[in-house]
């Protein structure tokens, strides 16, 4: 491989990771800012792509530890003597690779690459605290019920952090919680604001996921 040749195939490898690391992202990411924007109806849209996430993060690894290997590898150590036209060509050596070509740019896509791998750890940062824990509400016990919420949809902590924003932001709510592991919302509201009907209703607006069961949980004090 020549240099030049070396020089081109960098690029289209950082252009490919790059590709990758974003698709790879688009199930977490797109429920996230789809709930800020309002457009919730799309949150769902890569839910799908959600089993694929793990061999695409590996790929992504691949293309460029590839690429990174292509800028540490010196012209001619590819594992043969460098021809008489390479060593004809080492001159171009010698000119300065364009930003494209360097080091720096593909250090600067990687750093993307891994922030957006690593989006559903951090996605609750542009999710205002909407926990009730600092307010006084006033509500007689005997109106408060929880609830939990079968949902369809969700893949990552971005989409907890999507679902628990559309019920914190509904009127009466004082707790929510959801995993999307076990695909269930969990929410404690006062029966006489708001009703389970329109919580789910809420979910689904707001998030674009699917509601497929709601039911009310029994205090567990008032048995006693």
């Amino acid at each position: 491989m020549s240099n030049s040749n070396q020089a081109n195939t960098t690029p289209k490898s950082v252009g490919t990771g790059l590709l990758v690391a974003i698709t790879a992202s688009l199930c977490c990411i797109t429920p996230v800012f789809a709930t800020l924007a309002g457009i919730g109806g799309i949150a769902a849209t890569f839910s799908w792509m959600e089993p694929f996430r793990p061999y695409l993060i590996g790929l992504t690894v691949l293309v460029l530890g590839f690429a990174w290997y292509q800028k540490f590898l010196p012209a001619g150590r590819h594992g043969r003597p460098r021809t008489q036209e390479e060593i004809d060509c080492a001159c171009d050596e010698d000119e300065r690779p364009s930003f494209w070509q360097s080091k720096k740019f593909l250090g600067i896509v990687t750093v993307f690459a891994v922030l957006m791998l690593a989006f559903p750890s951090y996605s609750g940062i542009f999710f205002p605290d909407n926990s009730k824990g600092d307010k006084v509400i006033v509500v007689k016990e005997s109106d408060i019920l929880n609830a939990e919420l079968n949902i369809k949809g969700m893949t990552c902590t971005g989409c907890e952090h999507s679902v628990n924003a559309a019920l914190n932001n509904s009127e009466g709510v004082l707790e929510a919680s959801s995993s999307y592991k076990s695909g269930i919302a969990t929410v404690k509201f006062d029966q006489t604001k708001v009703s389970v009907d329109q919580l789910a209703t809420n979910v689904e607006e707001a998030t674009g996921y699917k509601v497929t069961e709601k039911k009310i949980i029994q205090n567990k004090t008032s048995n006693q």
